[in-house]
C-alpha cells in the first residue's frame, strides 16, 4: 500500500508547516522553545490533521533525541516499559523522546508509570490529545507540561497547502495537474481545517480525474473535487469536544437570534443523523431563552418536535427548520430561567424554611398552638381574585427572584398586576 501524500510531503521544517502561525511563526513561544533546544514535556490540543505529529517529528530531529511514538489507542504497558527500558542505554546516548498520540486513550495507571521519567528528564514527553486535556489527562501529568493549543488550519492556509500538494504530485509523477479555477479554495474550505483530509482530497482528485487530450497534462475540475469532497467536512464524534461544539453553536445562534447560523449547524447536526439532539436543544432553547416573551412558542416547537420524530429523516429537516427559524426571530427573556437558578441556589444554600401556617396543608392545630386557626385567604373571594398574604417562609420572606423581563408580554403582564397590587 502506498504511504498517503500527506506523510509523502510532511513538513520538514517549521517554515513549511500550513498554519499554526500563533504558535511556529517568528518569534512565537512554542518556536523559540524548539529552536533553543532544551525541550520541555508538552501537550499539544486540537483537531485532527493540524500538524501535531508534525512538529513532534520536528523537535526530535531538532535536539537529537531517540523519538518513540505510540499511539494511545493500541499501545499497551509493556510498549512503556520498552521505552523505560532503553533509558542510558547506547540505543539513546542524547535521551528519549516519547511521542504519544492520543494519550487521552491512556488510563490513569499507564499514563502514570510515566510521571518519574518525565519528572527527572531521563523520558521528554509530547503528548497530542484531539480532546480538553484538562478533562481526559491525568493532573500529575498535566503539572510536569505544558499545553499548547493547534487550531484548526483556516480555508486560506488550506487553499495553499492544496496547491503545494498539486505540485508535489506533478513533481513526483512527472505530469503536469491544472486545478480549475476556484478548485483549491473549494477544497480548502471542505476540508473542514484538515490539512490531512485536504490532501487525501488533492489525492483522490488525481486518480480520479479524467486523462486530457493533451499528453503530460491532466486538468482537475470541480466536478471531480465535488464528486471527492461530499461530506469530507463533517467533524462529528460524538464522544468528543467537536460534538459538544456543534450543539453549542446550535444553541447559541437561536439564543442570538441568527438564524442562518442556527440553520447551518441544524444542517450539520441532522446531516449526521443525529435527531434526538437537535431536538432536546431546540427545546430547550425555547424554554430558556425565548421563554415569558413568546409563552406560546413552547408548545409550537414541541409540536414541530413531535412531528419530526413521526415523520423522521429526512423530512425531519423541515418542521425543524421551521421551528429554529421561529426561535431565533422570537423575542427573547430568560426571566423565568434566571429566576429558577436563583431559587434552587438558596435552596441548595439552606435557605429554607417552614411553610407558612395559612399555605398548609392541614386545617386544625395542636394543642400547644398559642393562635389556632389556618387563616388563609383564598383569593377568589376578593376582587381581581387577589388578596395581600406571606406565601414565602417567615426567613425569607421578602425576597425577590422573579423581575419582568422588557418584552411586551411581559410587560403587560408587569403593568396589570401593579395596578391590582396598588
Amino acid at each position: 500500500m502506498s504511504t498517503p501524500l500527506a506523510d509523502r510531503m510532511r513538513p520538514k521544517t517549521l517554515d513549511e508547516i500550513v498554519g499554526q502561525r500563533h504558535l511556529v511563526g517568528e518569534n512565537c513561544v512554542l518556536r523559540n522553545i524548539i529552536e533553543s533546544g532544551r525541550i520541555p514535556n508538552l501537550i499539544f490540543y486540537g483537531p485532527s490533521g493540524t500538524g501535531k505529529t508534525t512538529v513532534a517529528r520536528i523537535i526530535a530531529g531538532a535536539t537529537e533525541k531517540r523519538l518513540h511514538i505510540l499511539n494511545g489507542t493500541s499501545a499497551s504497558l509493556n510498549d512503556i516499559k520498552d521505552v523505560i527500558g532503553e533509558i542510558n542505554t547506547l540505543a539513546a546516548p542524547k535521551g528519549l523522546l516519547l511521542y504519544l498520540d492520543e494519550i487521552q486513550y491512556f488510563n490513569k495507571k499507564q499514563q502514570q508509570s510515566l510521571l518519574q521519567y518525565i519528572e527527572n528528564g531521563d523520558i521528554t514527553l509530547i503528548a497530542s490529545t484531539t480532546e480538553n486535556p484538562y478533562f481526559y489527562i491525568y493532573s500529575a501529568v498535566l503539572s510536569r507540561s505544558t499545553v499548547f493549543e493547534f487550531k484548526a488550519v483556516s480555508p486560506q492556509e488550506a487553499a495553499e497547502g492544496v496547491r503545494r500538494g498539486f505540485a508535489f504530485l506533478s513533481q513526483e509523477n512527472g505530469e503536469e495537474y491544472i486545478p480549475e479555477e476556484g478548485l483549491c479554495e473549494y477544497i480548502g474550505e471542505t476540508c473542514g481545517g484538515d490539512m490531512r483530509k485536504a490532501l487525501n482530497i488533492v489525492e483522490l482528485c488525481v486518480l480520479g480525474a479524467p486523462r486530457g487530450a493533451e499528453t503530460g497534462k491532466m486538468p482537475i475540475t470541480m466536478e471531480t473535487a465535488r464528486a471527492v469532497c461530499a461530506k469530507s467536512g463533517m467533524h462529528y464524534d460524538r464522544k468528543g469536544d467537536e460534538y459538544y461544539d456543534m450543539l453549542s453553536a446550535f444553541q447559541k445562534s437561536m439564543r442570538g437570534s441568527d438564524p442562518d447560523a442556527a440553520i447551518h449547524y441544524l444542517a450539520r447536526i441532522l446531516e449526521a443523523g443525529d435527531l434526538a439532539s437537535a431536538a432536546r436543544r431546540l427545546l430547550v432553547c425555547a424554554n430558556e431563552d425565548v421563554g415569558l416573551a413568546y409563552p406560546m412558542i413552547i408548545p409550537i416547537v414541541k409540536a414541530a418536535v413531535d412531528t419530526a420524530f413521526q415523520v423522521g429523516l429526512p423530512e425531519a429537516r423541515i418542521p425543524l427548520a421551521n421551528a429554529v427559524i421561529l426561535v431565533c426571530n422570537a423575542p427573547k427573556s430568560n426571566s423565568a430561567y434566571r429566576a429558577i437558578n436563583a431559587a434552587m441556589e438558596d435552596v441548595a444554600n439552606g435557605k429554607a424554611g417552614p411553610v407558612p401556617r395559612q399555605l398548609q396543608n392541614k386545617h386544625f392545630d395542636g394543642e400547644d398552638a398559642a393562635v389556632k386557626g389556618q387563616f388563609y385567604l383564598y383569593p377568589h373571594d376578593y376582587p381581581h381574585h387577589w388578596v395581600r398574604q406571606q406565601y414565602l417562609p417567615d426567613n425569607i420572606k421578602d425576597i425577590k427572584y422573579y423581575d419582568h423581563g422588557d418584552n411586551k408580554n411581559e410587560a403587560a403582564a408587569k403593568e396589570y398586576w401593579e395596578k391590582i397590587k396598588k
